[in-house]
Formats: C-alpha cells, structure tokens, sequence
C-alpha cells in the first residue's frame, strides 16, 4: 500500500504548477491591459493638450475682436464728437 505522503505531495505538486501558470496568465493579462491603460492615457493627454490649445487660440481671438470693436467705438466717438 502507498504512503499517504506519496499520494499527497505529487497532488500538491501539480496543484502548485497550475497556481503558478495561472498567476503567470494574470500577470500577462494586467501587462497587457497596463499597456492599454498607458496608450489611452497619452490619448488623453494629447486630447486635453489640443483642447487647451483651442480654447488659448480661441480666447487669443476673441481679445483681438475686442481690441478692434474698441478702436472702432473710440472711432465713432470721435466723429460723434466732430458731427
């Protein structure tokens, strides 16, 4: 008859192989999805650089606009003035 410790440990021993194959699969996948996670966020970067680009260009010329409709009331002020 066997001893329950030749039973056991070759058990015991496979069970472990497949823990650790397991955990090296878990460990693949959550390098596969950092990589992911680390693409979408340089996305997002790039998204928010161009965003704020946007909006410094956009109030750039809505001060421009201002300064033209200033000289142009500063303008009609003056004929008014003069007329």
């Amino acid at each position: 008859m066997a001893e329950p410790q030749d039973l056991i440990l070759p058990l015991l021993w496979e069970m472990r192989a497949e823990i650790h194959s397991g955990f090296e699969r878990v460990d693949r996948k959550l390098e596969e999805h950092d990589t992911r996670f680390d693409k979408l966020e340089r996305r997002f970067d790039n998204l928010r650089e161009a965003v704020n680009g946007e909006s410094v260009l956009g109030r750039y010329a809505a001060a421009q606009v201002e300064e033209r409709l200033d000289a142009l009331e500063k303008r009609l002020a003056a004929l008014e003035k003069v007329g």
